[in-house]
């Protein structure tokens, strides 16, 4: 058997690193081909490669390889060309994209989606969703601390003394609780919102303040993401969420709910009260945004205030991002 490691298109990611071709070729006994330039934006050479696989092109490669391996899914008119035997492995995320599903049982093809992977202790070595959410809130910070127009940290100088910048995690999942962390490193005043009760104790032991509204539905088995809520409690929760709004610096937005449009959190009136300057970075714009105007992959700018609206940031540090 064959398996493929492709280029990928528009991501510097690699589905497998180089130190991993030994182990697989030894426990599985296969050969592996790997797309010529598919680690180069990670930093990783064909030389890296090639003593333990064979470089090919793309056409070679998807003609030839049984198991073919990616961070993001072949394009539509590749699936049409390939075997029925051949099995593929990435992130389908049938959730968000029930098309996907339809298209793969059309022609045969089977798919893993490791994005399906639970968030469960004997999965974590495999589970794809929880280590890029990490890296997604490290980079949210620092992309925010870019687009900041002000220190994050609290200055003491000869010149006079600068307040820390405040910053607003809302959904304290992996991709939030990292996000409080490195804003905490970089010298912040965070706050957090979460619906989930556990979410607290894991906020405050980061050094964070856990922004609390009554009434949550709680759904231990939502595996990290959060359920819908109430009308009530929604209306309570954008009230506090405004006047927690109002005074930040900056604003990360994490919520997710599986299968569904992610809540609104920034309405547009939140957005008018915040200071001119501030920043949003929504990491949940590819399924619908947090933020009122959230347009995924895009910076924006609404009186006054940028939001930055990118659900993948992870790709941005291929290195550690890479499978």
């Amino acid at each position: 058997m064959k398996i493929g490691i492709i280029k990928e298109q528009n991501d510097r990611r690699v589905a497998m690193l180089p130190g991993l071709l030994p182990k697989v070729k030894e426990q599985l006994g296969v050969e592996i081909l790997v797309e010529k330039g598919a680690g180069s934006g990670a930093s990783l050479p064909d030389d890296l490669y090639a003593e333990h696989a064979t470089i090919v092109d793309r056409k070679k490669l998807l003609a030839e390889a049984g198991l073919i391996v990616s961070v993001n899914p072949l394009s539509d008119e590749e699936h049409a060309k390939l075997s029925k035997e051949t099995v593929l492995v990435s992130r389908y995320e049938p959730y968000n994209r029930p098309e996907v599903n339809g298209k793969l049982k059309e022609l045969g093809l089977t798919a893993y989606s490791l994005d399906m992977i639970p968030r469960t202790t004997l999965a974590q070595a495999m589970d794809v969703l929880s280590s890029m959410a990490s890296i997604a809130g490290y980079r949210a910070v620092l992309v925010a601390a870019e687009n900041l127009t002000r220190y994050f940290p609290m200055m003491i100088t000869a010149a006079g003394s600068i307040r820390p910048a405040r910053v607003l995690v809302l959904g304290a999942g992996v991709a939030g609780l990292q996000a409080i962390a490195t804003a905490r490193r970089l010298g912040a005043m965070v706050e957090a919102f979460d619906t989930r009760a556990a979410a607290k104790e894991e906020v405050q032991s980061l050094g964070a303040k856990f922004v609390e509204v009554a009434g949550a539905r709680d759904d231990t088995s939502a595996g990290g993401y959060a359920v819908e809520q109430s009308e009530e409690f929604l209306q309570r929760q954008r009230a506090e969420v405004q006047e927690r709004a109002s005074k930040a610096d900056v604003i990360i937005t994490t919520a997710q709910v599986r299968g569904r449009k992610a809540p609104l959190l920034v309405p547009e009136e939140t957005i008018e009260k915040m200071k001119p300057g501030a920043v949003i970075v929504d990491l949940a714009a590819s399924s619908g945004g947090n933020c009122a105007f959230t347009q995924d992959r895009q910076t924006i700018q609404h009186n006054g205030v940028t939001i930055i609206g990118d659900s993948d940031l992870s790709a941005d540090m291929p290195e550690d991002a890479s499978l």
